[in-house]
C-alpha cells in the first residue's frame, strides 16, 4: 500500500491496511537489522527535521538513528531556535520547511500546531508527540504486542489516566485492527468523548470490544497486555499533587494487581516512568513479564518503518 506523502497525525487517518503495512515493514526492518544489515540507502539525500517543542528521549533518538540508518539527513531544532520564538507564523515557518527538508517529526504543546504544520507543508508531517495523540507510540505499542504475543485477538488493559495521549492513540490503533482495550481509570480521567466517539465507529468495522471502567481488578482479568502511563504528564506538573490523590493507591500497577492477571500477562509503558507511582519496581524490572525495554527499543524499528514508508 503506498503512503508515500502522507501525513500521520493522529492515526484515523490511515486505514487498517495502511497500519498492518506499517507493522509488516516494521518486522521486516527490524529483522534486517539483528542480522546486521543496519544501512539502507532508501533516503539518500533526503532531510528530516525534527522540530521539537517539548523534552524527548525515544522519540528524539528513535527518528535520528532511524533517518540516518535510512541515508537520509537528520536535523534536530527546537522551536525556541527558530525564529517562532520572535513571533514569525507557523504557516510561514511551514512552507519553509517544505522547501529544505523532505520531512518533519514535530512534537508539539498543542495538537493545533502538527494540524496547522499539515495543513501548510507539502512534505509528510508525523506526529511525535502532541497534548492529545502520540500515534507513533501506539504503533510501535502494537508492534511489540504482536512481536511477543503473536498476531491474534488481543486484550490489553489500559491503567490510569485514560484521557493522555498515549492512551488516546492506543484506543485508535487497537480499534483499528481489532483487538480489545479495557480503560480503568478515576472517572474525571475517562478518555475524552471526540475520541471514544471515533473509536467506538471503529469497533462497528474492526469488530473490538472497547470499555472504560474505574475497577482496575476488573481491566486485568483475562488481560494480555497490561499497560500504564504516568499520572503526572507533561504540562500538568502544577497538579501533581491533586492527581497523585485520585490515583494512588487503587490504580498502581503492582504485585497485588499484576497477580489477578493471567499468568501469561506482559507489562508494557512507554517511559519515562515514576517509579513508586504508577508503577512498582517490581512490575517493570520483573524479566518474565516486563517487555518495557523491548517496547522502548521498537521504537528505533518503528520509526525507520514510517519513514521508508512516507518519504
Amino acid at each position: 500500500m503506498n503512503m508515500k506523502g502522507r501525513d500521520i497525525l493522529t492515526l484515523q487517518e490511515l486505514s487498517p491496511g495502511d497500519i498492518w503495512a506499517l507493522i509488516d515493514e516494521c518486522f521486516k526492518l527490524k529483522g534486517e537489522w539483528v542480522k546486521g544489515e543496519r544501512r539502507r540507502r532508501d533516503l539518500e539525500g533526503k532531510g528530516v527535521l525534527l522540530f521539537f517543542e517539548k523534552p524527548s528521549t525515544r522519540t528524539r533518538l528513535a527518528f535520528e538513528i532511524a533517518a540516518a540508518s535510512l541515508g537520509a539527513h537528520p536535523l534536530y531544532a527546537s522551536a525556541s531556535e527558530l525564529q517562532l520564538a520572535r513571533g514569525e507564523a507557523l504557516s510561514d515557518t511551514a512552507k519553509v520547511f517544505s522547501r529544505m527538508v523532505d520531512c518533519v517529526v514535530a512534537r508539539v504543546r498543542s495538537h493545533g500546531t502538527v494540524e496547522e504544520l499539515a495543513k501548510h507543508c507539502t512534505i509528510p508531517v508525523i506526529n511525535g508527540l502532541s497534548d492529545s495523540h502520540h500515534p507513533t507510540q501506539a504503533l510501535t505499542d502494537v508492534f511489540t504486542m504482536f512481536e511477543v504475543k503473536g498476531k491474534g485477538r488481543l486484550k490489553v488493559a489500559f491503567i490510569g489516566d485514560g484521557s493522555t495521549n498515549t492512551c488516546h492513540s492506543l484506543l485508535i490503533c487497537c480499534s483499528k485492527l481489532g483487538l480489545d482495550v479495557v480503560v480503568a481509570c478515576p472517572h474525571e480521567f475517562r478518555p475524552k468523548s471526540e475520541v471514544l466517539e471515533v473509536v467506538m465507529k471503529n469497533c462497528d468495522v474492526s469488530g473490538s470490544r472497547v470499555e472504560v471502567v474505574e475497577d482496575p481488578i476488573v481491566a486485568v482479568k483475562e488481560a494480555d497486555v497490561i499497560y500504564t502511563d504516568v499520572f503526572v504528564s507533561m504540562g500538568f506538573e502544577a497538579e501533581r499533587e491533586q492527581r497523585l490523590k485520585k490515583f494512588l493507591p487503587k490504580y498502581q500497577v503492582n504485585r497485588e494487581l499484576v497477580s489477578k492477571a493471567p499468568e501469561d500477562f506482559v507489562f508494557m509503558h512507554c517511559l519515562p516512568a515514576k517509579r513508586g507511582e504508577e508503577v512498582t519496581d517490581e512490575v517493570i524490572d520483573d524479566p518474565k513479564h516486563s517487555i518495557v525495554w523491548l517496547q522502548s527499543e521498537n521504537k528505533l524499528h518503528m520509526a525507520r518503518a514510517i519513514l521508508r514508508s512516507v518519504v
